[in-house]
């Protein structure tokens, strides 16, 4: 493996651990030349099943596109990057677990929309705007009244004095 920041190719695995539920393999690595620490996950490769878009076209599942989705959606909000990385695993992982060799890219989507309602309504939002091709004001009023209202902090929700 090289490392990210001398790029020399020899290393010395310090830890490994199975992660993802036993979908990934995590390992914490030492560089032998500037010792810098870095951690790499592995993967079983890609191409479990095909993605059909809308047009019919079929391609690879590309976790990685997922990830920019999911990523792009929460631009700017308080979701750490595990969080995404954690979320498309579990996308990912759902959608191999049905057998199917080829997945419709709404299924995808439908997914995608479902983690992102659980996780942050903003993000949601805004991935339902692209995703279903909102063409108009109203279509984003609609959604927005959709979502459940929010859950009002601790202690603040029916007090009177």
């Amino acid at each position: 493996m090289r490392c990210p920041r001398c790029g020399h190719d020899e290393d010395r695995v310090l830890e490994t651990r199975v992660v993802q539920d036993g979908e990934a393999i995590r390992r914490r690595r030492e560089c032998a030349s500037c010792s810098h620490r870095f951690t790499t996950k592995e993967y079983v490769e890609g191409g479990l099943f095909q993605v059909v878009k809308k047009d019919g076209r079929r391609e690879p599942f590309q976790r990685d596109k997922l990830i920019a989705g999911l990523a792009r959606a929460c631009e700017k909000r308080p979701i750490p990057r595990a969080v995404i990385e954690e979320t498309a695993d579990r996308i990912e992982a759902e959608l191999a677990r049905t057998g199917k060799a080829e997945v419709a890219s709404v299924e995808v989507g439908q997914r995608v929309l479902e983690a992102l309602r659980a996780m942050d309504k903003v993000a949601y939002v805004r991935f339902a705007s692209v995703y279903l091709n909102f063409n108009d004001i109203r279509q984003f009023l609609e959604t927005i009244e959709e979502l459940p209202p929010p859950v009002p902090p601790r202690g603040e929700a029916g007090i009177s004095d």
